[in-house]
């Protein structure tokens, strides 16, 4: 009957183990779901659609690992994580987040697991804690910190196969395949610190677990096979920490610190984070920036306070036990790369951000669980802990749900972070953005300029307000901020480009080639530069080195519409009118809705003869941009080729009245005017003055001009005119060898020596 008991006792703690952690997930994506379908934000770009061309192919999954500098940082299992995203849903961040997301609620059960096995009270709370706490939604809602939430799921995992290594438990563990334990934790760690360097401290907290657990450290038994650990953490530590300043750029004068004012940074940085723990208020993606002064006596009692509680932990070890001084050891040394005695990138914004505290954590949160357990026995209220858990867990739900709808998208994490930091030059600088991606150029440079004020050598905000600038029309205050760009940093390749577009667009074309280049010799993978740099030798007429700039930034970015659409331009000027079509349509499917990209594929058709086909491309590209003035000739064309000339006479004319100066469309539409078959449609009197005007326009020496010309003097009597204005166009016409053009005129001829006008009676393209 016991044994029985016991066995039914088992299955039910085995269910209800289960049950929570059901709950646990659930709640978890519950408390992220305004973030789920959040776009990529912030530096997303940079680990995914920036890098599009090592996420193809399996040569960019082996650049991955073995170039350091690929990626932004050397953590190639991230890498490979968003490479199988790539893989599997291309763009769409619904699954990048619920991943995000899985992974942090599955850290929070292994949590809970290492915690039971540590024998540590409220295990199952500090799990929930975890999992909930608003502090952990910027590494889980952002998803560049996959690199979080993957590391320290493998760190968990790697301390929990180490424990049955080591058996630093207290129960007894099976002491079979040990070796192959080992061997697993081993893999587990190197997968951490290739998924984020910030999981170098497992091989101390290894030692320091097997201190609190025994009260000793042994040599063979616990530091030896601790050694591998060691010499990866290092060796990897070394690399990364070389590539954060000599491939990312910490370095500069945001680093440029004394050791004084270091460890003020370093003191202060864990009562930081221990308030945002224990208190969970005010959070924002970029804290303000502290200003340090080793002279203020208030900023020296961080450390002090530092140094006096590790000194009380230590001396009441005997009587509270070695857990508080564990959990101390274990959250400071944790901390220890984002304590701003070593450089690391975040420190140009900021000394904390809420991501950077992610692995430290769970230190804070189990201590507080456990100081509320025993706050309840001592009180002798042991629902005193339930209590708590049914108070702070749905708050802290709640509170995570705020946080998590920040990053749905830009704009919305921008202004929040502003209305937190209203300082935050970075976030006035990357709204300033999102606003000029909508059109709201005037409010993108309130904030752009916002950001010079409070940092003037932003170079980055520079160089968008001159887009700013470019967009407004403002060609010289533009072409002013990107100079004032590379004057800060002469190897911005943004801002070269930006500089090389407006000197394209006033027509230094050899200027704009020379900037494009040197942007892509600062960044040769720069798919928008080459791009670029193929505009420009397509305005020189150098079409083939235009192609293959394109199709260089098609090879690096094979979803850039921009590419496509230029590619086939420079296809349709070397004739190769099916090749353009096919990289219109597929501009089109990448981004429906552009308006150049409509109107080029409608020229290609119209080319090809499929006029009927062609109309519908115009049609479409005026209801997407109804100022755009090119596509009212072509489009006339092509109705007057199907024979809807009225509707083409409406198109003329509104060309026309968009640019009065529009030749080809003056002369068009006077011919519609002169030789319709419909009588309805003829005006002789318009028609011969729209002649007139087209022909002032050509110098009078364009035969097809002087070919409408000669009808429009036909249609109104003046046939003598007509027969003068057709041998001159004829003498033109056979000059030029437009034999074409030449039987033409000289059957038209014929009519006007008769005294006839000419009707058409086929459709003639002009």
């Amino acid at each position: 009957m016991n044994r029985l008991h016991r066995h039914l006792s088992s299955r039910a703690a085995i269910l209800s183990a289960w049950l929570l952690g059901f709950l646990i997930v659930a709640a978890t994506l519950g408390a992220y779901w305004p973030a789920l379908h959040g776009d990529f934000v912030f530096d997303d770009r940079t680990w995914t659609t920036d890098v599009e061309k090592l996420l193809r192919d399996f040569s960019g999954l082996w650049r991955i690992w073995t170039e350091p500098t690929a990626l932004q940082q050397y953590y190639p299992l991230t890498g490979t994580s968003f490479w199988l995203d790539y893989q599997l849903w291309h763009w769409w961040t619904l699954p990048y987040h619920v991943e995000n997301v899985l992974l942090h609620a599955s850290c929070a059960l292994l949590l809970w697991r290492l915690l039971c096995k540590l024998e540590v009270p409220g295990a199952w709370l500090t799990g929930a804690l975890f999992a909930l706490h608003p502090v952990m939604v910027e590494s889980t809602a952002w998803i560049t910190e996959r690199k979080n939430v993957l590391s320290m799921l493998l760190f968990l995992a790697s301390l929990l196969t180490y424990g049955r290594f080591s058996s630093f438990w207290k129960e007894e563990e099976n002491q079979q395949n040990r070796g192959w334990f080992y061997a697993l934790a081993l893999l587990l760690f190197v997968g951490a610190l290739l998924s984020k360097i910030s999981t170098f401290a497992l091989p101390p907290v290894l030692l320091l677990l097997c201190w609190w657990k025994r009260g000793h450290i042994r040599w063979k038994q616990d530091v030896l096979p601790t050694l591998p650990f060691f010499a990866l953490s290092i060796g990897l530590g070394l690399l990364v920490t070389w590539l954060e300043k000599h491939h990312v750029g910490a370095q500069g004068a945001e680093w440029d610190l004394s050791w004084p004012e270091r460890i003020l940074v370093a003191g202060r940085v864990p009562w930081f984070y221990l308030g945002k723990l224990l208190w969970p208020t005010d959070q924002c993606l970029i804290y303000p920036r502290w200003q340090l002064d080793v002279y203020s006596l208030w900023q020296w009692l961080f450390p002090l306070g530092l140094l006096v509680l590790l000194g009380l932990v230590w001396l009441l070890r005997g009587r509270l036990g070695r857990g508080p001084l564990v959990a101390f050891l274990y959250f400071v040394g944790t901390l220890f790369p984002v304590l701003g005695l070593i450089n690391f990138y975040w420190m140009r914004f900021s000394y904390v951000g809420d991501h950077l505290v992610y692995l430290s954590s769970p230190a804070v949160l189990s201590l507080g669980v456990v100081l509320v357990g025993r706050a309840a026995a001592k009180l002798r209220q042991p629902l005193l802990l339930r209590a708590f858990a049914l108070l702070v867990l749905p708050l802290f739900a709640v509170l995570a749900w705020r946080e998590a709808g920040q990053y749905k998208d830009a704009e919305r994490l921008w202004r929040m972070t502003i209305s937190r930091n209203p300082a935050c030059w970075l976030a006035h600088s990357n709204l300033g953005f999102v606003y000029v991606q909508n059109g709201q150029v005037d409010e993108a440079m309130i904030h752009y300029q916002e950001a010079l004020q409070l940092k003037p050598d932003y170079a980055d905000a520079h160089s968008n307000l001159g887009n700013a600038f470019r967009q407004k029309g403002q060609v010289d205050e533009a072409l002013l901020q990107y100079k004032h760009a590379l004057d800060i940093e002469p190897d911005f390749a943004e801002a070269r480009n930006n500089l090389g577009n407006t000197l394209l667009q006033v027509g230094q074309v050899d200027e704009a080639i020379a900037h494009f280049q040197s942007a892509l010799k600062s960044k040769p993978d720069y798919a928008d530069a080459h791009s670029n740099l193929g505009n420009a030798f397509r305005q020189k007429g150098q079409v083939d080195e235009a192609i293959t700039h394109y199709l260089t930034a098609l090879e690096i970015k094979p979803d850039f519409a921009a590419a496509h659409n230029n590619l086939a331009v420079a296809l349709l000027q070397k004739g190769q009118v099916d090749e353009a079509i096919l990289h219109c349509r597929k501009a089109l499917k990448i981004k429906p809705n552009l308006a150049d990209t409509h109107y080029n594929l409608g020229n290609a058709l119209r080319q090809k003869g499929q006029v009927h086909e062609a109309i519908v491309y115009y049609q479409k590209t005026l209801e997407l941009k109804p100022d755009f003035t090119r596509v009212h000739l072509n489009f006339a064309i092509a109705l007057h080729q199907a024979w809807r000339v009225d509707e083409a006479l409406v198109q003329y004319e509104m060309a026309i009245e968009i640019n009065p100066m529009e030749q080809g469309a003056l002369n068009n539409l006077a011919w519609i005017l002169a030789t319709s078959p419909e009588a309805s449609l003829r005006n002789g009197a318009r028609a011969l003055e729209l002649a007139q005007r087209a022909h002032q326009l050509s110098g009078g020496n364009h035969p097809q001009v002087l070919h409408t010309l000669a009808a429009a003097y036909a249609e109104c009597g003046r046939f003598a005119e007509a027969n003068e204005s057709a041998e001159r166009a004829l003498s033109l016409a056979i000059s030029q060898g437009n034999s074409g053009l030449v039987e033409i005129i000289r059957n038209e001829r014929r009519l006007y020596q008769a005294g006839k006008p000419f009707r058409e009676a086929l459709i003639n393209r002009k």
